[in-house]
């Protein structure tokens, strides 16, 4: 989702298992946004199988959206797709129109602001794919912003470049490589963390 677009990039998604199985839906072909490959969705909702059930997910750096969809398609309970890119934001509520879902909300703004605004341990599931090259997933999995919505167990999946090594809180599940991307899934190990005993951010 998060990397430079080659000259064949993709105008549209397949949704690999769930309710949408097989629907392709059209996506913004812009430069810097491209879904997350069929193959790497299809190793990480594997690993997510038993864990999607009703979970209260947010799709960070939504982009295009796959991995959310992907979420919601299998089970998800609710699913935020968060993106400061407002095309994209229009693009995808214009998909979850086509899907005639209800649990899934569109919301144009950075992750630090959203997160800011959400309620102590109340999300299940991340998925985090930012733009390369500018540190944010070391930003984010550091912040208490983050910390302070998860819920105990929460699961967080981080896409990144392979030669970015992360320092995080968080316990690693299941880590791959293919070509220059790595792909992680970390668990949340920590107990419940109240607003009261952390700064927040803005």
């Amino acid at each position: 989702m998060a990397q430079s677009k080659s000259k064949n990039a993709q105008s549209s998604i397949r949704i690999i298992g769930g309710e949408w199985r097989g629907r392709k839906l059209p996506v913004l072909d812009e430069d810097g946004l491209r879904p997350t490959q069929d193959r790497v969705r299809e190793t990480v909702f594997n690993w997510l199988s038993f864990h999607l059930a009703g979970a209260q997910a947010v799709d960070l750096f939504a982009g295009t959206g796959a991995l959310g969809l992907e979420a919601l398609s299998r089970g998800a309970g609710a699913v935020a797709f968060v993106d400061t890119n407002r095309r994209a934001v229009q693009a995808l509520t214009q998909n979850l129109t086509l899907l005639k879902d209800k649990n899934g909300q569109v919301h144009c703004s950075t992750a630090q602001q959203w997160l800011s605004q959400q309620a102590d341990n109340s999300i299940d599931l991340v998925f985090m794919d930012p733009p390369f090259g500018k540190g944010l997933c070391q930003e984010l999995l550091s912040s208490d912003a983050l910390l302070r919505v998860l819920k105990p167990g929460a699961k967080i999946y981080v896409e990144r470049e392979k030669s970015v090594i992360l320092s995080t809180p968080f316990q690693l599940l299941k880590e791959k490589s293919t070509g220059s991307l790595t792909y992680s899934l970390f668990e949340c190990t920590l107990p419940s963390v109240k607003s009261d005993s952390l700064q927040r951010l803005d």
